[in-house]
């Protein structure tokens, strides 16, 4: 299961853990990305994407088809 957002893309980040002595380690920072179930009125059915906090957010906000809309995205791309 990749952790990815299905409608903004966002992935996990790497980089390095770096203390007070300087001494490097590398770590990765994980999206937080949940699967909803979410209903789409054009198709009269729900479907279960896994998507971040943030797109959540933006998604209760906007609405399905107008964050597609701003994404570049369609339907049959996150189904």
């Amino acid at each position: 299961m990749a952790r990815k957002c299905q409608l903004t893309g966002k992935r996990p980040m790497v980089g390095n853990n770096v203390p007070f002595s300087m001494k490097k380690s590398r770590r990765r920072w994980l999206p937080n990305v949940h699967k909803h179930k979410i209903y789409v009125p054009e198709l009269e059915r729900t479907i279960t994407l896994k998507i971040s906090t943030r797109a959540l957010r933006t998604l209760n906000k906007k609405g399905l088809m107008a964050f597609l809309k701003d994404e570049g995205l369609t339907l049959k791309d996150i189904t």
